[in-house]
């Protein structure tokens, strides 16, 4: 329960956009970044695929660990 995963997009060293795992949706940070953050979180199939990369890659290697 204390994994958190996270996902972001930079451009020219700016983050536009990020998924957290603990928010559970996308998150924009420029104009570009929010307009698109809209769209990812209406489409039930984006923010299904990200929620499963938390199992996918953290869980999988904390138990390696």
């Amino acid at each position: 329960n204390d994994i958190e995963y996270i996902y972001s997009e930079y451009f020219n060293k700016l983050e536009i956009w990020r998924f957290s795992s603990s928010v559970g949706k996308y998150v924009g940070y420029t104009e570009l970044g929010v307009k698109n953050a809209e769209r990812f979180n209406k489409d039930p199939s984006i923010l299904a695929r990200r929620k499963a990369e938390k199992e996918r890659y953290c869980k999988l290697t904390v138990d390696i660990d």
